[in-house]
């Protein structure tokens, strides 16, 4: 994770010990982070409106609520990839703490080498699970737009261009009805001299290839097209 885009995230300690909250802060910013602290999980709550953190670091033992009651609140609100921090190494209470959506959990006393980790490995999870997805799902139709297949039941299909770009405009806008004249501007642009009667022809090819599943394109008479599962 580099210099640049540490700086670009921010992390929320929350501790009702100073002299915690402090240390932890001291390492972060070594480290290049953005760091913001709150003295208990009330304080977080209130703070978490105005400057939403990409990583919670949490103490469970604290005053009015605990670690895990505040988990339980945040999560409701946002799902911010959280580390639980505390003295406490029950199994009990690791198991607990994951199950309310911390994504690890690490005990006091510990190595700033090891939270650092922890914290990276975290924040790499998430940026993960954030990316959107390459598939586009749709019934018995797979779309991956990264290689810009299509497979049908699992079976690769063949288009050109204009068809694959005809076919995932209607699918990504699933039930969106467009006008044959909003078709032939989004897929073949402004200045294309043709008639509406190509958006017809590659809708009637579309369906072919499709099968026994061309009905996922329906026509809405007198309106134009849309895709439905």
């Amino acid at each position: 994770m580099s210099e640049v885009r540490k700086m670009d995230l921010t992390i929320m300690i929350v501790d009702d010990e100073e002299q915690m909250r402090n240390l932890v802060q001291t390492f972060l910013l070594k480290e290049g982070y953005t760091v913001l602290q709150a003295t208990d999980g009330i304080d977080a709550l209130t703070k978490i409106k105005n400057n939403i953190p990409d990583l919670l670091i949490v103490d469970v033992m604290m005053p009015f609520i605990d670690g895990f009651t505040f988990a339980s609140e945040v999560k409701k609100i946002h799902d911010i990839p959280l580390i639980f921090l505390t003295a406490k190494g029950e199994e009990w209470d690791k198991v607990h703490g994951l199950k309310l959506g911390g994504d690890d959990y690490i005990v006091k006393p510990f190595h700033p080498g090891e939270l650092l980790a922890r914290i990276e490995s975290v924040l790499r999870r998430a940026k993960v699970s954030s990316l959107p997805s390459s598939r586009l799902i749709l019934g018995p139709l797979a779309i991956d737009t990264a290689s810009h297949t299509v497979k049908l039941e699992d079976q690769p299909l063949s288009f050109t261009l204009k068809e694959y770009e005809l076919l995932f405009l209607l699918a990504k806008n699933k039930g969106k009805l467009f006008s044959r004249e909003q078709l032939l501007q989004s897929i073949w642009g402004d200045y294309y001299t043709g008639s509406e009667r190509t958006v017809d022809t590659h809708i009637k090819t579309l369906r072919l290839k499709l099968k026994q599943h061309g009905s996922l394109i329906q026509t809405v008479w007198g309106k134009g097209y849309k895709f439905e599962v």
